[in-house]
């Protein structure tokens, strides 16, 4: 018997349009939509996140978009708890702690590289201005 993959307790009825993930209420829609957008939501910026002198190498916003168009990450974020993992690290007070505890699990292992191949394989297709753009 399948169960909701947003809850995890009732039996599902309905399927999402946009990654398939299955869900048996209205209530476990909004949660799961809710948690699809935050993690692809076009408001904010790489800026909003990093500073130029706390890192190396900056991924233009162009590619990190394009993680939102992956079906296979689409696929991996279907799993519960995948996006529990991504809760925790969100909601934890110190980040880096999260991160590193998060790698031990090799979903999230799976995860990430996914998103590496993703940003990485795009790298060698695009063309950048003389600041490292698009």
């Amino acid at each position: 018997m399948q169960v909701c993959n947003v809850c995890s307790e009732q039996t599902p009825k309905y399927r999402c349009p946009a990654c398939k993930i299955r869900y048996c209420s209205l209530g476990c829609y909004k949660k799961h939509k809710a948690l699809f957008s935050s993690l692809f939501a076009e408001s904010w910026s790489v800026d909003d996140l990093l500073h130029e002198d706390d890192i190396i190498d900056k991924v233009p916003l162009q590619r990190l978009q394009l993680l939102g168009q992956s079906k296979e990450l689409r696929d991996l974020l279907c799993n519960p708890h995948l996006r529990q993992l991504l809760r925790s690290i969100d909601s934890a007070d110190s980040k880096g702690d999260a991160m590193k505890a998060a790698m031990q699990e090799p979903l999230f292992v799976e995860f990430s590289d996914q998103c590496l191949k993703i940003v990485e394989n795009e790298e060698k297709s695009l063309t950048y201005n003389e600041d490292g753009y698009l």
